[in-house]
């Protein structure tokens, strides 16, 4: 009883303090050096012609994305964490504590996850993932979220079986095996960890603190946002002070702005008013997790667009620059229109417009110069943020309608 007891302290109560921690702010921070290091590997691959002029660029991308996910599995749990459990708890705190000190480990391998590097991008994982789950099984010792943590440890076990092997192969057999790692964690996750006989056990955490959660994700998204102005800062400082990278700056920074705008545009601002206003808050958040994750992806593939285009902003366009610049736009405004739809069960025809030119320009595109590019989904950005305004004007404002 006296377990059971110390258990029921650790769990977060409705009507706790829903506002981010500094010790979330910090475990989010450490995530910049993830985003620096997975951009980082985008922009070297295509930057070599061979790839960004065909479609090697299509695999480069691919195996990008693939290790892109377990990392934010990693954040997702974690914030999930903090969500169920309360993170001024000391055993909570250890918890996040080290499980960011293995993702600052986990991107030493990402520069040869593929070749020689494998397993050094793969054991951190499966420790953090596994570790994670083993620590809440002994210190929730005696409460029913025991059962949950030791169904994650099992499932999370399967898997790293999974990600091990994987790193001890080569080729295609590597990419497989964590293929089927990644689809099993997230599946995994996204039925309840299920056990025969025993049904699935669901994750309350979106309907016990929503706005929490919500707070979370709107955080983490801001930080995308601050690293791209970062990436675009460090590469003009390289010293290309000429006229034409100067433009392409400028059009970066102007394009961090507009995404930031749009964002932000009501359906960012009353994410949480929406979640508590749901009926079944569990879906609606799951829902509105999914669009924040496409938006962060779409921000982190347009800032290795601007990091290709300044330091190039003149000569011949290669496809897979035009396919970066215009595509993580597009990809950030259809991430926003499903967020706009979680929170008032409709999408606004300027994103739509907006994503339809964004993807009909792309052939066009491929006799500009990268700059113009550049500018040419900026100037769809802007129209997108100007068609907000003009909605706005003499408006009261929206309040949130979710369709479940």
């Amino acid at each position: 009883m006296a377990a059971a007891g110390r258990a029921e302290n650790l769990i977060r109560k409705h009507g706790s303090p829903q506002q981010t921690t500094f010790l979330e702010l910090f475990f989010d921070l450490a995530f910049i050096f993830v985003i620096q290091r997975i951009t980082l590997r985008i922009t070297e691959r295509l930057s070599w012609p061979g790839v960004a002029h065909g479609w090697h660029a299509v695999p480069a991308a691919g195996k990008t994305l693939l290790l892109l996910m377990p990392l934010t599995c990693v954040w997702t749990l974690a914030a999930w964490t903090t969500a169920k459990y309360d993170p001024r708890r000391l055993p909570v705190q250890a918890v996040i504590i080290t499980t960011m000190f293995g993702v600052l480990i986990m991107p030493a391998g990402l520069p040869t996850a593929f070749r020689d590097g494998g397993l050094a991008f793969a054991v951190p994982y499966v420790v953090i993932q596994t570790g994670r789950a083993a620590v809440l099984m002994i210190i929730l010792r005696g409460h029913e979220l025991q059962r949950t943590a030791g169904r994650e440890l099992v499932w999370f076990t399967l898997s790293g079986i999974l990600w091990i092997a994987g790193a001890l192969t080569h080729g295609g057999t590597r990419v497989t095996l964590w293929i089927c790692g990644a689809a099993t964690d997230y599946l995994a996750a996204r039925l309840g960890w299920p056990a025969p006989r025993h049904g699935s056990l669901r994750v309350t955490a979106w309907a016990v603190a929503g706005g929490h959660l919500a707070d979370r994700y709107r955080q983490f998204l801001l930080i995308a946002l601050g690293e791209s102005v970062v990436a675009l800062a460090l590469e003009y400082t390289m010293g290309l002070y000429d006229v034409e990278s100067t433009a392409a700056f400028v059009i970066g920074f102007a394009t961090t702005v507009l995404l930031w705008r749009i964002y932000f545009y009501r359906a960012g601002q009353i994410l949480a008013d929406a979640i508590a206003a749901s009926k079944n808050p569990e879906h609606l958040g799951r829902v509105a997790a999914l669009a924040h994750w496409i938006m962060i992806l779409g921000i982190i593939i347009t800032a290795i667009g601007h990091e290709l285009v300044i330091p190039n902003p003149v000569g011949h366009t290669m496809p897979a620059w035009v396919a970066v610049i215009l595509g993580g736009a597009a990809l950030y405004v259809a991430g926003r229109a499903h967020l706009e739809y979680v929170v008032f069960a409709r999408v606004s025809r300027p994103r739509v417009v907006g994503v339809v030119i964004l993807i009909l320009a792309a052939p066009l595109m491929l006799s500009l110069p990268p700059v113009l590019v550049s500018l040419t989904a900026a100037l769809v950005l802007a129209g997108i943020a100007a068609a907000d305004v003009a909605r706005a004007r003499g408006r009261p404002l929206e309040a949130p309608s979710p369709s479940r």
